[in-house]
């Protein structure tokens, strides 16, 4: 802009104002022009065009197939201005059987596969014509039936939307993502639908209820089962939104599972890669081995080897439908385009309603232009059979009057259309007129004129002929239903420790906190290999689907499953990397957690409680505080039992005391510091008297003692003169066994 450019010429508005309008026009266009389908014909711009292009090409469903850049071409040239790789997208997308329910485009070449639909050829090598059933959106399309646009230089006109003799936008459904909206119209079963349309024809005042017994549901290409209950299904269609649940169908050859059928949109080589992903996580050990066996004559075979066929089959299917997409959960958004050229999210009875209003104005425009076309002709037939029986005078007019036209007007009282259609007669057209042709073709087309007022002046002829016109399309389209609707038991995933096999395995602790797991329980703990400055700590039985319970010396405790643990051909792995303990800690014992019962913790300071065994878990890698300690005080060996009346303890001390005392008269807590199991005598300098351990023991069991190379064994009666009560110091062992180096239970 120069200087000297007068600023009246250029229109002034605040940013804000001028933002919010770009953004409002955009929107619009996006919703109108991009995303969202017309309830008309159930298509999009794109796809309108593409179709609309391929018609006047030519590409019709008895025509000879067409290069696909040829088609996409003309759509961009002519109608849509815009990437040639969407456009062509977009023609790929109605091409492939597995993603319209109807396919508009009969291709030949590769237009991709349910594994990879984005893996069509380029267009340069496919070629597509037009499918029969794209006929019906475009039979009546020159039959004065709809409103034409220019295109976007001015030079051509399009349809501002297509006379489809069907409701097309449940048919084979659409999605698409617009600026605040989106659409996700599922599609269905033509017959279920027209005959929808055509009970509410015969009954406008039908109910959802009524509608629902003749539309059980959508109908997706493929035959996977629709397992949303019905009720949820007739909530989705009276609010225009919900889900659907698609699982895939599957049969049993003696220990393989054969998977025949994907939810709509599903990869087959994605199931089998999270089908992988589980077995190579260890969390399938029913699965042994998977096949992909699909090929063109069955697109979807899907082999699941089982370990034998004793294996539930019923459960590992629950679980892979709950943890893989061989069950999906599809989003239903009805927004369509309606009449009034305005977005609207409408229930399953308001599509229909207002999708026959469509077509009740389409079949009217038809015949009303029929009918005008009808009453042309009988008024050219009038001229023409005037100028037969008057063919030499006729004649003498157009050879020898300057301005014959006029002349035959005003002689024979013709109209300017009678007059120029007999001037454009030629003479040999009009020696071959005879009057029976003439009369015959009036009263055929006078009957037909009869027909076509009598349809649009009667309300009950007009119904029955839109009836009639949607039977026939049942009879020649109709197919039956691909989607059964049934109702299954909920997915499931399963437990994780039902997912491991329990195999034995023995749990060795390293005193630097090192754990490995080894196969077995014949393992020598002693004979394996210890990283330099580490040496074996305990070793721990149990089975491959338990979890194991760490205790540190803070007294915390820490849940890890033992199928987790690393294998024992290695040093194994130092328990920091999964766990984090307090800084200094070090993990002093592990026990394996059962389903119920008890565990007695106990201190050197000779305080403990019992606890349920669940209180010791914890799936945080910080673990929980459980026993509470002081700094000098260790963490004597757990001891897990499960009933309390049944077990007695023998506490021993450093300084060779024992007291066998009940279970029971210890207290049952959760966590804490506890109460006193055994008086403790304190001494100056370091050689305090501490808990030195704490074992259980039945009713008939003995105790083993070793100090040094002395052992000392006493039986249960003999044990009896240690009995004592809680918080009391016992009796002194017999001399020279007073310094205990172990205790074991026999």
């Amino acid at each position: 802009m120069s200087a000297d450019t007068p600023i009246a010429e250029f229109e002034v508005m605040p940013l804000g104002e001028y933002a919010e309008k770009a953004y409002l026009d955009y929107a619009m266009y996006v919703i109108l022009d991009r995303a969202i389908p017309n309830i008309a014909d159930g298509l999009k711009p794109v796809q309108r065009r593409i179709i609309y292009a391929m018609s006047e090409l030519g590409l019709s469903a008895g025509a000879k197939f067409k290069k696909s850049a040829r088609t996409v071409g003309d759509v961009l040239g002519k109608f849509h201005p815009h990437g040639d790789v969407a456009c062509y997208e977009a023609m790929v997308l109605m091409a492939q059987s597995f993603s319209y329910r109807y396919p508009l485009i009969d291709g030949q070449g590769n237009w991709g596969s349910m594994d990879d639909p984005k893996s069509f050829a380029a267009m340069r090598y496919t070629e597509a014509k037009l499918t029969a059933f794209a006929h019906l959106l475009l039979s009546e399309l020159g039959q004065g039936t709809v409103d034409w646009q220019p295109n976007f230089d001015g030079t051509l006109v399009e349809p501002k939307y297509l006379p489809s003799r069907i409701p097309h936008v449940l048919l084979n459904g659409s999605t698409g993502i617009a600026v605040g909206m989106s659409t996700d119209v599922p599609p269905h079963n033509l017959r279920e639908i027209l005959l929808a349309g055509i009970q509410l024809l015969r009954e406008p005042k039908s109910t959802l209820a009524e509608i629902c017994q003749l539309v059980q549901g959508p109908d997706f290409p493929t035959a996977a089962e629709i397992i949303t209950p019905l009720s949820e299904l007739q909530q989705m269609y009276a609010t225009g939104r919900g889900t659907i649940r698609m699982r895939a169908v599957f049969q049993v050859e003696d220990s393989e599972i054969i998977v025949s059928e994907l939810p709509y949109q599903v990869s087959g080589a994605k199931i089998m890669e999270q089908i992988a992903e589980q077995m190579n996580a260890k969390k399938l050990p029913w699965v042994v081995d998977l096949r992909d066996e699909s090929d063109h004559e069955q697109p979807v075979r899907l082999v699941i080897i089982l370990r034998s066929n004793r294996i539930p089959v019923d459960e590992v299917m629950l679980h892979l439908f709950a943890t893989t997409d061989l069950e999906k959960t599809l989003r239903v958004n009805l927004n369509v385009i309606g009449l009034d050229n305005k977005p609207k999210v409408s229930g399953l009875l308001g599509i229909l309603k207002e999708w026959l209003g469509f077509r009740e104005q389409t079949v009217r425009k038809r015949l009303s232009y029929r009918l005008e076309q009808v009453e042309e002709r009988l008024h050219i037939l009038e001229g023409f059979l005037l100028a037969f029986l008057n063919i030499d005078e006729v004649i003498r007019i157009i050879r020898y009057e300057e301005q014959p036209k006029q002349k035959l007007i005003a002689h024979f009282e013709l109209s300017e259309v009678q007059a120029e259609a007999i001037l454009n007669l030629r003479l040999r057209h009009l020696a071959k007129l005879e009057e029976m042709q003439i009369k015959k073709e009036q009263s055929e087309l006078d009957a037909e004129r009869k027909r076509l007022q009598a349809l649009l002046d009667s309300p009950s002829k007009f119904k029955k002929l839109l009836i009639d016109e949607l039977e026939n399309i049942i009879d020649e389209f109709g197919d039956e239903r691909r989607s059964r609707i049934v109702a299954r038991v909920e997915a499931k995933a399963l437990d994780e420790k039902a997912l491991v096999s329990a195999d034995p395995v023995t749990l060795v602790l390293s005193t630097k906190g090192w754990i490995r797991a080894a196969k077995g329980h014949d393992i020598d703990a002693s004979s394996l290999s210890y990283k330099v400055g580490d040496a074996w700590l305990m070793s721990l039985q149990g089975r491959s689907n338990q979890d194991v319970i760490f205790l540190d010396s803070k007294g915390r405790s820490y849940q890890l499953p033992v199928h987790e643990l690393p294998s024992a051909r290695g040093q194994g792995e130092p328990l920091t990397g999964r766990l984090t303990p307090p800084t200094g800690a070090s993990f002093v014992g592990m026990l394996m957690l059962p389903e119920n019962g008890f565990v007695l913790l106990a201190s050197s300071a000779g305080y403990g409680f019992i606890a349920p065994v669940d209180t010791l878990a914890s799936k945080n890698k910080s673990g929980k505080a459980v026993l509470t300690v002081g700094d000098d005080e260790k963490i004597l060996a757990p001891c897990v039992f499960e009933q309390i009346e049944q077990y007695y303890l023998a506490a021993v001390s450093t300084q060779g005391r024992l007291l066998l005392l009940a279970a029971e008269d210890l207290p049952e807590m959760t966590k804490g510091k506890g109460q006193k199991i055994m008086a403790l005598k304190s001494t100056k300098g370091s050689n305090d008297d501490e808990l030195f351990a704490i074992v259980l023991l039945a009713d008939g069991q003995s105790l083993q003692m070793q100090s040094g190379k002395r052992q000392l064994t006493l039986k249960w009666a003999e044990l009896q003169d240690y009995r004592g009560a809680r918080a009391s110091r016992g009796q002194l062992l017999p001399r020279g066994l007073q310094k205990v180096d172990s205790v074991k239970v026999i």
